[in-house]
């Protein structure tokens, strides 16, 4: 296994195959609508129920990963994934479909409930996080590439998605496989920062509901909009996930240097102005720009916000609660963009997307500057309850 000083990989594996299926959001919803009887919006809904189980299993499951045991968890949920995101796309019904798609989703969000709990036990959850970013990004952009050369239908994406949960199962067995818990309520440290953690987690659920929304409908801007193939699309895209990389580079190399305000404030501003760029988008220029530019910024200020929600609770309670808020406006966001982009069309929706993220920048830098002007209190963990060093196997 690891010890706090060397890379988490079992951690970072699972945070990729966890969050593998919102990254593949524009495509799964693109294939269903067009592999399946089903309209741009039924499939935007199966995308919204996929995600909304997804954040389902985070809230369920916040308080249980030491009490199960991160590696029975794990792999609970990776066999949800790999059956449920397997089944869906070995199937033409669309009740198996929706059904498998909410297995998966349960499953790839056990999977991110297990990530987020260890890495906010990691002695640097920034730097964990940075590199799941990185790994989710790289798999992404490669299906990205791939997908449009393997033919029609609505499997291929599905298929990916349980197909890394698979590639992940043997790390798990790196994951200890149970941590202590504390022998009775009392014993429990009581969550800490509530005011500031339910601020960041509410942010964050609209601050994802905006980003989703977009992205959500990215792919029909491309093709409908802007007039590309879907090769060209999903080309921009993978592009626009490499740029991504470079972005979470930068993050993790700058690390603290730039705060937490900036980034997350000033972050957010910025992706405002690509959400108009991108929504306008009528040729391939503006397009790619648009995707490029949000792409590297968005996993930028989501590095930041994940490590500020660990650093409000070294058991990494916040950090899957906010996590799984995050997943809420996530599994919002393809019916969101769906029914504006509809109604009003997409560049309206661009600007009303754009609108709420300055909107929400505001409450989620005041965090990031309470945090900043102060350290935060250790919580006292018992000592037979050692959560920063759950992780830790130097012993076994």
């Amino acid at each position: 296994m690891f010890s706090p000083r060397t890379t988490p990989w079992p951690l970072v594996a699972l945070f990729t195959s966890g969050y593998l299926a919102p990254y593949l959001l524009p495509t799964t919803v693109g294939r269903l609508d067009s592999g399946l009887p089903l309209s741009a919006t039924q499939a935007g809904a199966v995308g919204s129920a996929l995600l909304l189980s997804s954040a389902a299993a985070g809230f369920l499951l916040a308080s249980r990963v030491d009490r199960v045991g991160p590696r029975t968890l794990a792999r609970i949920g990776l066999v949800l994934a790999v059956l449920g995101y397997g089944g869906a796309a070995l199937s033409s019904s669309v009740p198996a479909v929706v059904v498998g798609a909410l297995a998966g989703g349960f499953g790839s969000g056990t999977a991110t409930t297990v990530a987020a709990t260890g890495i906010a036990a990691q002695r640097d959850p920034h730097r964990t996080t940075t590199l799941g970013l990185l790994g989710v990004s790289a798999l992404a952009g490669a299906v990205y590439l791939t997908v449009p050369h393997l033919g029609a239908g609505h499997g291929q994406p599905l298929a990916a998605i349980a197909l890394t949960a698979l590639a992940v199962w043997p790390l798990t067995g790196r994951l200890p496989l149970r941590t202590a818990a504390p022998r009775s309520r009392r014993e429990a440290p009581p969550l800490p920062h509530r005011r500031a953690g339910l601020t960041l987690a509410a942010a964050l659920l609209c601050w994802s509901l905006v980003q989703n929304s977009l992205w959500g409908v990215s792919g029909r801007i491309g093709l409908a909009q802007a007039h590309l193939s879907e090769a060209t699309v999903g080309a921009v895209f993978a592009v626009a996930l490499g740029t991504g990389l470079l972005g979470v580079v930068a993050a993790g190399a700058l690390g603290p240097r730039l705060g937490l305000a900036l980034p997350v404030g000033a972050g957010t501003v910025l992706i405002a102005g690509c959400t108009v760029l991108s929504a306008c988008a009528h040729d391939l220029t503006t397009f790619a720009s648009g995707e490029i530019a949000w792409n590297t910024l968005y996993p930028i200020v989501l590095s930041y916000v994940i490590g500020l929600a660990s650093s409000l609770d070294p058991r990494g309670r916040w950090a899957v609660l906010v996590g799984s808020a995050s997943s809420l406006g996530t599994a919002a966001g393809p019916l969101a963009g769906g029914v504006l982009s509809a109604e009003a069309g997409f560049p309206a929706m661009g600007a009303i997307l754009a609108a709420g993220l300055l909107v929400i920048a505001i409450p989620m830098t005041a965090v990031a500057m309470g945090v900043g002007r102060r350290r935060l209190p250790v919580v006292e963990i018992p000592v037979e309850t050692p959560v920063r060093h759950a992780y830790d196997t130097t012993a076994a």
